[in-house]
């Protein structure tokens, strides 16, 4: 197939991952977040929202028996995440679903999950960082399909009870995730900052709410990404 390629998942031999050079690559972003599930070997059942070709599952798959459903709307992104499951083996546990996001009722009524993880689209429609012309990058990086408050409105229908909602975004949106989180009653409970070098701005920031806790939002010690040697098990270490 044109401009695919056969890609290894960072640390996580022997696992490889399908990509396609045109589209958007799976980045640091989904890495950090994966690590970033608290005690993920005692969690029965994980939802992925904007999965992608499915790298943060895939991740996940190392560090748990739990049961994987992974939700991307794109096709041709759909068709990748698809390709890497069936490669690495792991249709049993991966369940991959092509589909809106704003749809997902629709395919588990009734259901409720003990983690969502979500990296979503960043920028907002009315950002100045200009919409890509290139139709799947746009959706990818922009919220044309889906908004950061769905996000939260979405979980908060479907993740259980002392759920865990993980997020990855740009800590200039920070203030919207704090707003949409108290409104949903999934209240923020950890913050961690991720830096490139050790005085530089934080480019990224690693959110963890719970449906139904009280307000009290802890700000972990950033994580400098020149410091490390290796992404595996880099959180929840006191």
């Amino acid at each position: 197939m044109k401009n695919i390629e056969l890609n290894d998942l960072y640390d996580y031999v022997p696992l490889k991952i399908y990509q396609n050079n045109e589209y958007f690559k799976f980045s640091l972003d989904s890495v950090l977040i994966a690590e970033y599930i608290k005690n993920p070997e005692k969690i029965n059942s994980i939802l992925e929202l904007c999965a992608g070709n499915c790298a943060i599952s895939m991740i996940l798959s190392t560090k748990t028996k739990a049961k994987i459903t992974a939700v991307e709307l794109q096709e041709e992104i759909f068709e990748l995440g698809k390709k890497s499951i069936e490669y690495n083996n792991l249709s049993n546990q991966i369940n991959l679903v092509c589909s809106d996001i704003n749809n997902i009722e629709n395919y588990f009524p009734g259901n409720k999950f003990d983690i969502i993880v979500c990296n979503p689209p960043y920028f907002d429609t009315k950002s100045s960082h200009l919409t890509n012309k290139e139709k799947i990058k746009a959706i990818a990086r922009h919220e044309i399909n889906l908004k950061l408050e769905d996000i939260f409105k979405i979980s908060s229908k479907i993740l259980d009870l002392n759920g865990e909602l993980y997020i990855v975004h740009k800590p200039e949106r920070l203030d919207e995730i704090i707003i949409f989180a108290n409104k949903y009653n999934i209240n923020v409970k950890n913050i961690q900052f991720v830096t490139t070098k050790p005085n530089d701005k934080s480019k990224l920031v690693l959110v963890r709410c719970i449906k139904g806790s009280h307000k009290n939002i802890k700000i972990d010690k950033n994580i400098c990404i020149e410091n490390l040697n290796t992404f595996k098990n880099i959180f929840w270490r006191e």
